[in-house]
């Protein structure tokens, strides 16, 4: 009786509405999260702005390959992959507490300097339409990416994770240079009409 007669004297009970685990991290990871999410997909822009009708010409090319999807595919694939990428970045530098000290240094120094090799492989493949030089960074990735994941795992084993899908997509995408570049290098040679020769 004693509690019932508090509650009606005192003022109104207010019940705390406690938010779902989900919903409750989504908050904590907003706004840093948004920001290494959304920091990778600057090389994607630039390469839309440098390139915005040319492409799709170009990129007729490769559908003379069964295996390869349309360049819009491939875009989007790597738009995925980015923001996978940059999630990873953003679980590590919360579990190294965040900020920008000396424990940082390494895993994001990595992570930064194969972004920009991502970014130059992008822009030498769409923009600069030289699958042959676009090789070079993309070979060059693999061991960067590897370096990258093996660096990440002790401090978050997800983050590292999380880059194996790039490296999958690598390997297809490096692919894809390889065989145009070496159609480049040797076009298929049409057969000739009879009535074409000569004496």
């Amino acid at each position: 009786m004693s509690r019932h007669r508090e509650r009606v004297k005192g003022e109104p009970h207010h019940q705390h509405v406690r938010c779902p685990p989900g919903f409750a991290s989504l908050r904590r990871m907003w706004p840093q999260g948004a920001i290494f999410v959304a920091l990778p997909h600057l090389g994607p822009i630039l390469v839309w702005l440098l390139v915005p009708r040319r492409m799709s010409g170009w990129c007729d090319s490769l559908r003379k390959l069964p295996w390869c999807p349309p360049h819009k595919v491939l875009l989007l694939v790597w738009t995925a992959i980015y923001s996978v990428m940059g999630y990873a970045s953003y679980l590590v530098w919360k579990d190294l507490g965040g900020g920008f000290g000396r424990p940082l240094a390494l895993p994001l120094g990595l992570y930064a300097v194969q972004l920009a090799i991502s970014w130059t492989a992008l822009i030498l493949f769409f923009a600069a339409h030289a699958p042959g030089l676009a090789l070079l960074p993309l070979l060059l990735l693999y061991g960067l990416v590897v370096s990258t994941a093996l660096t990440w795992h002790p401090i978050n084993k997800l983050a590292a994770l999380l880059l194996l899908p790039y490296l999958a997509w690598l390997t297809v995408t490096a692919s894809i240079a390889y065989r145009l570049w070496r159609d480049s290098l040797c076009p298929e040679q049409q057969p000739q009409p009879m009535g074409d020769k000569s004496d």
